[in-house]
């Protein structure tokens, strides 16, 4: 058998070869270390509200843009990726409803081409799509689908470019290549938030459980402390919720449940937390909140719950809440546990309960102090 020679190149050949410069060699090296820190940060966050913030702060960072947003998925079985509030720096028209279907053809194009794209790009393949419309109400300047073993589960839109007063604003390859591979990142990271959100949520009311509360209530206390804010917790309770179960049936109760939990949630922030606690009884945790701002939200969740109209098998029904709020304070209420606060709210709801019901009580130091004397007068 002849030996083959080696390939030799031509002058030509080589010198057509992109030959990298050190500059360019210490750059690759250093944006590789940027990813691994950007996929340290990424995978070890598991709140997706929080994963959602750091990743569009990331993007923007790294590809120099003045605004950044999400596609997702709210649940694991859900047909539509939706925008909601995962965005910063776009305008998103309050005309338009920002949901796109698993099922459209813009999310079939952007999923088959596997890679970054424009909207010149996609227009050439889908003119006149209704979904792709909506994309282009935000304007992006580059379309990164967020894909994890062949299954997409988000859209990143890139906003307008900053110039630094050449013509920068257009992507190189090596840029799209690297804003790829942070999608990647943050399909990986979404899918993992996704899974704890399914594993530490109440399929029936949809809020999260009591064990998960507590682990974020513990963290978020933990920096109330040193940051030395106010954190608020408030305790819930559905008035004479035995009589739903007797009177009409416990899929009654079930319906019950579920508005109320979908009216806490609606009447808190996306910063906030609402937990099914246990029975009818829910928490809620409102971040950086004062005694005078926490009351204003009980306040606020227990009239919408009382003027709403549970209607139900053709039967109107009246649904109230009873509720207590505590609020750690470094100096008035310097509580050292996440259960420590939530027993006060607890406490201060049960005085609800004694005063009537369909009322909020505040845990004051001197109301807990004269609680604890009875008990032990007994």
């Amino acid at each position: 058998m002849k030996k083959r020679s080696p390939a030799k190149h031509t002058d030509k050949e080589i010198s057509s070869e992109q030959v990298k410069t050190p500059e360019e060699y210490e750059k690759q090296i250093y944006d590789l270390q940027q990813l691994l820190e950007i996929s340290r940060s990424l995978c070890t966050t598991l709140e997706l509200h929080s994963l959602i913030e750091s990743i569009l702060y990331i993007t923007m960072a790294q590809m120099r843009v003045l605004g950044a947003g999400i596609f997702i998925m709210n649940a694991v079985d859900s047909r539509e990726f939706k925008l909601g509030n995962n965005y910063s720096g776009l305008e998103p028209d309050a005309s338009i409803d920002y949901t796109i279907s698993i099922d459209s053809k813009l999310v079939e194009n952007i999923g088959t081409q596997g890679k970054v794209c424009t909207l010149q790009e996609l227009r050439e393949v889908i003119p006149e799509n209704r979904e792709l419309k909506i994309i282009e109400s935000l304007h992006p300047t580059l379309i990164v689908p967020l894909i994890l073993k062949n299954h997409m589960n988000g859209i990143l839109l890139l906003g307008e470019r900053i110039s630094t007063g050449e013509d920068d604003t257009r992507y190189t390859d090596y840029e799209k290549q690297e804003i790829y591979t942070i999608a990647s990142l943050a399909a990986i990271a979404v899918n993992n938030a996704s899974l704890v959100e399914l594993s530490s949520t109440d399929m029936m009311t949809h809020l999260k459980l009591k064990y998960y509360f507590f682990n974020i209530l513990t963290d978020k206390l933990d920096n109330a402390f040193f940051a030395g804010q106010n954190l608020s917790v408030m305790m819930f309770d559905i008035d004479f919720f035995k009589k739903f179960n007797d009177t009409y049936g416990h899929a009654c109760g079930d319906y019950v449940l579920q508005e109320v939990a979908r009216i806490i949630k609606k009447s808190i922030r996306s910063v906030d937390m609402a937990s099914r606690y246990g029975g009818e009884e829910f928490t809620v945790l409102l971040n950086k909140t004062c005694k005078k701002n926490a009351l204003a939200v009980a306040e606020r969740i227990r009239k919408n719950i009382a003027n709403h109209d549970f209607f139900y098998q053709n039967q109107h029904m009246k649904v109230t809440i009873s509720g207590g709020v505590s609020v750690f304070d470094i100096e008035t209420n310097p509580v050292a546990s996440a259960k420590l606060l939530v027993d006060q709210a607890d406490q201060a709801m049960y005085v609800s309960k004694r005063n009537g019901r369909n009322c909020i009580t505040y845990a004051d130091p001197a109301l807990l102090e004269s609680m604890e004397q009875s008990k032990r007068e007994r």
